[in-house]
């Protein structure tokens, strides 16, 4: 079953101009240390910092909080599995959230799509609840 949805659409200009005017004041309250060093070390940061930006708020947005009621940026992770398909690491007030609107004898799956086509960054999120076989 869906328990959530969420989508944001991202302007990567908007995201190049904070990385130059706040830099790592920006990037250290938003983004965690994992996400930080995939970004930093890609030729096209500002556009992957902006769709790991888009998935952040796509994924409040499916937990049905925004950025408010105890869910902070850091709180989700892009990460990848071992196939490089993304999903999101959730942890504080985000794994909070999760668990609460998770059926019992369920568990909740985060799917994740990213993509940009510059000037623009998007991301979907979908939470799956799937019964504990």
């Amino acid at each position: 079953m869906i328990l959530g949805i969420g989508s944001d659409l991202c302007d990567i200009r908007r995201i190049e101009r904070s990385l130059g005017r706040f830099g790592e004041r920006f990037t250290h309250r938003v983004f965690t240390e994992g996400e930080r060093v995939k970004s930093d070390r890609r030729a096209t940061r500002a556009a992957s910092y902006a769709r790991r930006f888009a998935a952040k708020e796509a994924c409040s947005k499916a937990l049905g909080t925004g950025m408010s009621h105890g869910v902070f940026w850091r709180d989700m992770e892009v990460v990848n599995l071992p196939g490089g398909r993304p999903t999101m690491r959730l942890t504080g007030g985000a794994a909070e959230r999760l668990k609460a609107m998770t059926p019992a004898g369920h568990e909740a799956f985060v799917h994740v799509s990213l993509t940009d086509d510059p000037p623009l960054a998007q991301a979907f999120v979908v939470i799956e609840a799937r019964p504990v076989a």
